[in-house]
Order: structure tokens, then C-alpha cells, then sequence
């Protein structure tokens, strides 16, 4: 799945500081498992809820942090991110991400994704 968090530490150096949400944030291709009714998304030890339609450029938020995620299945042609970054692939998927979803075997070891994204910033 493709997994990007929206919410930004603004001010970390001052006290107090602020979480903002952004269009883009920090990305990644991993594994996650989903709660037998759906609801919950987990991955690498945390637990996503759905915002139920109410997120801006946001569909999941971390149940512990309260930070928004756009979480979403991988698209075969790559472009995931709206917008122009970087996309890290999770060790335990890379193989499998680029040859059965991505169609691409001899990208195989490569661990970061530069995409030029939906939108030009």
C-alpha cells in the first residue's frame, strides 16, 4: 500500500509546537493488515482509522498521534503522490512491488522512488 503522511511539526524547536496538515508529506510503499471489520489499517505497529470521507487529502489518521495519512492500494504505472517527492519502498515489498505490481524486475533493488506527482507544485 502507499502511505503518506499530511501532518507536518511546525515550531519543534519552541515550545509549544504545532501540527499542521500539508498537501505532501513523507512517503512510503509498505505491507499492512487491515482489522476483520475493515475500519483499522495496521502498519509497522501502529493503527490507522478512517476519517470516513473527512479528511482534506487525507483518508486515515494514526490512532495514537492523531496524524492524518493518505492510504492507498499501489498504482501499476507508479505516480502515487499528488505532488512532486520521494516515495521510500519498504524492504519486506520492494521485490514484490516492482516485479507483480509494477511490471519491472530489474528495478528490483532499488529502495526510493523520485515521482513527479499528479500536480506540479
Amino acid at each position: 500500500m502507499y502511505i503518506e503522511c499530511k501532518t507536518v511539526l511546525i515550531g519543534a524547536h519552541r515550545s509549544p509546537a504545532h501540527k499542521i496538515n500539508e498537501l505532501s508529506g513523507p512517503a512510503r510503499i509498505g505491507r499492512v493488515s487491515f482489522s476483520q471489520t475493515g475500519k483499522t489499517l495496521h502498519y509497522a505497529g501502529r493503527q490507522f482509522k478512517t476519517l470516513r470521507g473527512f479528511g482534506f487529502k487525507a483518508n486515515y489518521f494514526d490512532f495514537e498521534s492523531g496524524d492524518e495519512y493518505w492510504i492507498s492500494g499501489c498504482k501499476k504505472r507508479g505516480g502515487d503522490r499528488l505532488y512532486p517527492g520521494l516515495i521510500e519502498i519498504d524492504d519486506d515489498v520492494r521485490e514484490e512491488y516492482w516485479t507483480a505490481i509494477r511490471g519491472m524486475p530489474e528495478r528490483k533493488d532499488q529502495k526510493v522512488i523520485r515521482c513527479s506527482g499528479k500536480y506540479a507544485v
